[in-house]
């Protein structure tokens, strides 16, 4: 599977070039007409290295707040300082301020699809699945999107294996057996589940070698959805692989 990821990492560099090719040439101060486009629009926080909010636009004004991943802000206004572009934005439900343009993305700006894209292969850990659901929610019509399902799908999939670990390390059988509650169920509640519920992943659980499962939700869209893809085969591949492990039958 890490092979295979590997090899969707590089189909991903194979088409990047392309949409990179859509960049906006950057200058100084862009033109008026560009700031007003901006104006109004929503965008979501994805790189939160960036993402400090301030109250004034300059990297050395005081800062109100960090903007979390995946929060959603409108810009009001935008200026350039310090070598970077600003934007106003308001916070719901009570911040405002200045913050850095690149720490968002929307569909606003044309080479933000690239952009992501790009964070996304850059990006590790569970960051890298909070970044590639961001894509994937921002970009629903992407050419892109089936290699970036299938990666998501792999990364799930991977995590479960270290979960499976974690969860068989930490949760001992003789406490279980002592309370009475079904084995699955503190699997199933075993708290390094948490942060994945958060971002609407599911994960099974395998009784007999108690171990954990991705549900597979990605690679069912990738075969639905994109079945004349190059990623359709492959996705085919990891259902039936996660039927035969669940002992049910594949569906799609």
């Amino acid at each position: 599977m890490r092979q295979t990821t590997t090899l969707t990492l590089l189909l991903l560099f194979l088409f990047l070039p392309s949409y990179a090719q859509k960049r906006r040439t950057a200058s100084s101060k862009p033109p008026a007409a560009t700031r007003a486009s901006e104006i109004g629009k929503t965008a979501v926080v994805v790189d939160e290295r960036l993402s400090v909010l301030r109250k004034d636009p300059s990297l050395f004004s005081e800062s109100v707040h960090r903007i979390q991943r995946g929060r959603t802000v409108r810009i009001q206004d935008v200026r350039e300082a310090d070598g970077v572009t600003f934007y106003k934005v308001t916070v719901p439900p009570k911040y405002y301020g200045w913050v850095q343009a690149d720490a968002l993305f929307g569909p606003y700006r044309e080479a933000d699809e690239a952009r992501l894209a790009k964070l996304v292969v850059a990006s590790n850990g569970f960051e890298k699945i909070e970044i590639t659901k961001q894509f994937l929610a921002l970009y629903p019509k992407s050419d892109l999107r089936p290699g970036i399902l299938l990666l998501y799908g792999d990364l799930i999939e991977e995590a479960a294996l270290k979960l499976t670990k974690d969860a068989n390390s930490r949760l001992k059988r003789d406490e279980m057996t002592a309370s009475g509650a079904p084995l699955h169920s503190y699997f199933l509640n075993f708290n390094m589940l948490d942060r994945y519920r958060k971002e609407g992943i599911i994960f099974l659980f395998e009784p007999k070698a108690r171990a954990y499962h991705y549900d597979g939700a990605a690679w069912s869209e990738i075969v639905q959805s994109f079945p004349k893809s190059s990623e359709a085969p492959e996705a085919k591949k990891r259902l039936d692989a996660l039927a035969a492990k669940m002992g049910t039958v594949s569906l799609n």
